[in-house]
């Protein structure tokens, strides 16, 4: 237990915990069949952890974005592809909840808030619903720039007309909660998007080569109507979260430092029971998959402990080192375990192989893919008017 792992954080770790088996045998077959987790997903609802970070007097289980990052890590170590769908679905409740709590609200939007709130709340605690938050257009790389989807304020609501690509929970979501504007408005919106309306399609073929069970597919919209009341944030309020709550885009890499110690799991197995833990090369191959689990662990959680609105410079600049970190060193201890388990870890099903998989495409993942983080932490005080 640390000042990050606190009894009621772990109480809500070792609830996913006791998930992890189910999780594990089945993350197979979701692979081979690249299709979404819904048997995963049925488990965290019954569960009640798809009310992780919506308050216990709502019905949910009140953590908050270091309780969510300990969870998620856990589901990662058994099946990242359900920590990283879960990841979607916790981004809109946590946008909503705990972060917004931390920003600078006038009256009105507070008022705003309580009212979608009340909606968006007991609609996952009650009914299940799941909420994707699908950003990427494809256009840049920005986390906040690039956004050609457009909503259209017409009586009760606005019409939305855009693309996403690589809209995970494509077929499962409730609601696709997709960042677009309005003309002449430079404040993004996050409408929730009813997966059932009139003039969404799901498109594309699902066939990657690593987080099959994601269901990425496109997202296409074509003059959809969202009522006003699934505007989930008040006009501009996701621009002040980017600003001022950065941590916000580090969600994903959770789940992949959860995929470590899944890689470490399996590995440690494999040389207790194969009879090779004796050869000096095994046991040099295993210390060095566990020094770089480690370090990448303690860089995570050394942000997690700052965690903060209005981070200092070297604060961002750490969490991008984080992220490449855990995003490109999931791939380096998966490609370690290959060596020491050999040739017949590569063969299908195998866990590593499927690891080293999806631990590879995860480094592509935007807004804070490792290029991304790469550039911005490579400019880092070479340029006095950059922050």
């Amino acid at each position: 237990m640390t000042s990050i792992q606190t009894p009621e954080r772990l109480k809500i770790v070792e609830k996913v915990a006791a998930l992890g088996p189910a999780f594990a045998a089945r993350a197979h077959q979701i692979d081979a069949d690249a299709v979404f987790p819904y048997e995963n997903w049925n488990d965290l609802a019954n569960a009640g952890l798809l009310g992780i970070v919506i308050p216990e007097s709502h019905g949910g289980l009140g953590s908050d974005f270091v309780g969510y990052a300990l969870a998620s890590e856990e589901i990662g170590r058994h099946c990242v592809t359900t920590a990283i769908t879960f990841n979607m679905h916790v981004a809109t409740t946590l946008l909503v909840g705990g972060i917004a709590d931390m920003l600078d609200l006038t009256e009105e939007e507070k008022a705003f808030l309580d009212e979608r709130r009340n909606l968006l709340w007991p609609g996952v605690v009650g009914e299940h619903h799941i909420h994707s938050q699908p950003f990427s257009e494809g256009i840049m790389t920005g986390a906040t720039v690039g956004y050609a989807t457009r909503a259209k304020p017409v009586d009760g609501g606005y019409l939305v007309t855009g693309r996403k690509i690589f809209a995970s929970l494509a077929g499962a979501s409730t609601y696709h909660n997709v960042l677009c504007l309005v003309e002449g408005d430079d404040r993004l919106r996050l409408l929730g998007v009813p997966h059932n309306g009139e003039g969404v399609s799901i498109v594309g073929d699902w066939d990657p080569l690593g987080m099959r069970g994601s269901d990425s597919r496109d997202l296409e919209m074509d003059n959809v109507f969202v009522p006003s009341e699934h505007e989930w944030l008040p006009p501009g309020v996701f621009n002040q979260c980017a600003d001022r709550f950065p941590y916000f885009f580090m969600t994903l890499s959770f789940s992949f430092l959860g995929l470590m110690r899944g890689i470490l799991d399996f590995t440690e197995n494999y040389l207790k029971n194969s009879g090779r833990r004796e050869f000096a090369v095994k046991q040099q191959g295993w210390a060095a998959m566990n020094l770089r689990y480690e370090q990448t662990r303690a860089l995570c959680y050394s942000v997690l402990a700052d965690v903060c609105v209005d981070p200092t410079s070297a604060q961002i600049d750490k969490a991008w080192a984080s992220m490449i970190s855990t995003m490109e060193g999931a791939p380096e201890v998966a490609s370690t375990a290959i060596r020491i388990c050999g040739g017949r870890s590569m063969l299908r099903p195998s866990y590593i192989e499927r690891a080293y998989r999806d631990s590879r495409c995860g480094a592509t993942m935007l807004p804070w893919s490792v290029e991304v983080c790469l550039e911005r932490l490579g400019r880092t005080r070479l340029f006095d008017d950059e922050k």
